[in-house]
């Protein structure tokens, strides 16, 4: 609780955290990625330049080229990923930490990459143990 100090202003008599979370903290990393005079567009590039991948993406797999659609969505994130570490300030690609979307980024990308590569017919990448997993599960 907080109790008033002699100008009237509310003051923390207690080292606990208040019960109610008035404000959240801006993400680490989350500042402009241009000047503040710069258009929006051009403040937020990073996530628009992922967001356009991803877009691309989908509109290939839908036009009936999966695989390389997928894989575009894939390297986006993985894109996204790259850009978390290497610029100082990202916009709105900073959710969390630094560290967590790094690795959130380059999980997924690195997970959807994969299972378009495996994707039947004609898989670009066979993966044996998989298929005695499976043989061994279900069939």
């Amino acid at each position: 609780m907080s109790a008033p100090d002699a100008n009237g202003e509310p003051k923390r008599i207690t080292r606990r955290f208040p019960r109610f979370t008035r404000d959240t903290a801006r993400p680490e990393g989350g500042g402009r990625a241009a000047p503040r005079d710069a258009p929006a567009p051009a403040r937020q590039w990073p996530i628009l330049a992922v967001l356009s991948g991803v877009g691309l993406g989908l509109l290939l797999t839908a036009l009936d080229v999966f695989r390389f659609g997928t894989i575009l969505v894939g390297a986006a994130l993985i894109a996204g990923a790259v850009l978390r570490w290497a610029l100082p300030d990202v916009g709105m690609l900073a959710v969390r930490s630094r560290f967590t979307d790094m690795v959130t980024y380059g999980i997924l990308g690195a997970g959807i990459v994969l299972l378009a590569m495996m994707a039947q017919p004609d898989p670009w990448l066979e993966i044996p143990f998989l298929d005695d997993t499976l043989h061994f599960t279900i069939r």
